[in-house]
């Protein structure tokens, strides 16, 4: 499970883009020429965002087929014999296998259990895949620990095409809140997807695509102690109500590192996801105060805090082109992390829980952070962003709406405006064209090598420049 939360000086914030230029002062103005040298801000290797398909795998990979209708004691290699839990084909897959889901509700066997535990792994070049069969709409629903859990070191793992739904829609707070100092109780604490590094068996290069992950008393993607995670286009709500830990939408906690990597170099990507109404309903129980429920956060990667034994995590994280709106916390926090770079997401209204002051985004004990190409929307007179006790930060390029706040970090080329959205009320955040947010975002060769789409998966660049937030307008 996932088990991290903080007080208002124990929350992350703070993002460095390696493209914007090292140790710029918050609204220092930038000169001509440094802004127009793109090759003085793009000091970060170019890596293209992982393949969103399977790389390629070994000539003899098995299919199994899973249905609502099947049996366990079927084969399982075909549609007309699969296996009725995804459990059955978990337990028999083997480097470059894949486990395609047929329509059914799925559910852990046990009140403690979990509706899909992956502990096999693939190879770099042989990923271990579950999706959806092709038009089929399956669905894990859990009120267990865990509706997916990998972990003992399961590794090259693509899920794909999901829906996992928790057990929020089966109590309500009052049973939560007599259950706040149950620390046992998986009915108010199961997580929606976990990747758990415990017990030095730690996981590396897992993808998590083009899932809804909702309902979760606990967090709904919950990432420990892991490395080269991706989580792109995905659709997280309704998550971190009930548990006594402390949860989040999407969280990466304690990165680890595989290898020697570097901070020049992107190993995990938080992208393209939809993340919105994560909030906690019940205390944390370290300390009693309602706080994270945050859309997006990294947390505690510098491994210095909380008994952790890790080595400050060294790789870069990227945050891209989400959208996060109506969380309890922030849109997207980093606490005592470094190496995150948050470009192009649109947050709006976050900070839903009473006496959360944190911003749309916000930087909280954490350094070489980058924020640019954001819009950041808040509520009348409450903070649009946030450092705190962070360093080598970066604001710019972003636009923050008008709200009778004063900015807390400003850089030279933010601006304040209306954003003009479509139509925000139901959660559509699209541009209208004479929005100032259109082509007036920071365009370089590393923004174009990196984000090539936005939220839609549209071309990034259509126009005479690139757009703020996650949307760009399509000519």
């Amino acid at each position: 499970m996932m088990i991290h939360g903080f007080g208002f000086l124990s929350l992350s914030a703070s993002l460095v883009l390696p493209w914007v230029l090292t140790g710029l002062v918050q609204g220092q103005r930038i000169t001509d020429s440094l802004v127009k040298d793109v090759r003085q801000l793009s000091t970060v290797q170019e890596i293209p965002l992982p393949s969103r398909k399977l790389i390629s795998q070994v000539s003899t990979a098995t299919t199994y087929y899973v249905s609502g209708n099947g049996n366990d004691r079927n084969r399982g290699l075909s549609t007309s014999s699969p296996f009725r839990t995804i459990q059955r084909a978990a337990d028999l897959t083997n480097p470059g296998d894949t486990v395609l889901i047929m329509d059914g509700v799925y559910k852990n066997a046990s009140p403690v259990g979990t509706v899909l535990d992956i502990k096999r792994s693939g190879t770099a070049n042989a990923w271990i895949t579950y999706k959806a069969y092709p038009g089929d709409k399956p669905k894990l629903q859990n009120n267990g620990w865990h509706g997916i859990w990998i972990h003992n070191g399961a590794s090259y793992i693509d899920v794909n095409g999901l829906e996992i739904v928790g057990n929020n829609g089966n109590i309500n707070r009052a049973y939560a809140l007599s259950q706040k100092y149950n620390k046992l109780n998986p009915l108010t604490n199961g997580n929606g997807i976990t990747i758990d590094g415990d017990n030095n068996s730690r996981s590396h290069h897992i993808s998590i695509l083009n899932n809804k992950i909702h309902d979760c008393g606990g967090g709904g993607i919950s990432v420990m102690e892991s490395d080269y995670v991706t989580v792109d286009n995905n659709k997280v709500f309704n998550n971190a109500w009930y548990s006594v830990y402390g949860a989040s939408g999407i969280s990466l906690l304690n990165n680890w590192n595989s290898d020697n990597g570097n901070s020049q170099k992107y190993k995990n990507f938080v992208t393209r996801n939809e993340v919105y109404n994560n909030q906690m309903l019940v205390p944390w129980i370290q300390n009693g105060k309602y706080q994270d429920g945050n859309g997006i956060i990294v947390d505690r990667s510098r491994n210095n805090t909380a008994g952790s034994t890790l080595n400050a995590y060294q790789g870069r994280t990227l945050i891209a082109d989400n959208i996060s709106y109506k969380n309890g916390g922030s849109g997207i926090h980093t606490y005592e992390s470094d190496h995150v770079d948050i470009v192009n997401n649109t947050t709006y209204l976050n900070n839903q829980t009473a006496g959360i002051m944190y911003g749309q985004i916000m930087s909280n004990y954490s350094g070489d952070i980058q924020v640019i190409n954001n819009i950041l929307y808040s509520a009348p007179n409450k903070p649009i962003d946030l450092k705190n006790q962070s360093t080598n930060v970066t604001f710019n390029y972003n636009l923050y709406n008008n709200n009778g706040y004063s900015v807390n970090a400003v850089g030279p080329n933010d601006i304040m405006a209306d954003p003009q959205f479509i139509n925000p009320s139901i959660g559509d955040f699209r541009l209208k064209r004479t929005s100032r947010a259109v082509d007036s975002g920071y365009k370089s060769n590393y923004i174009l090598n990196n984000l090539k789409t936005d939220f839609l998966g549209n071309p990034r660049i259509s126009g005479s420049g690139l757009d703020r937030g996650a949307y760009e307008m399509q000519n």
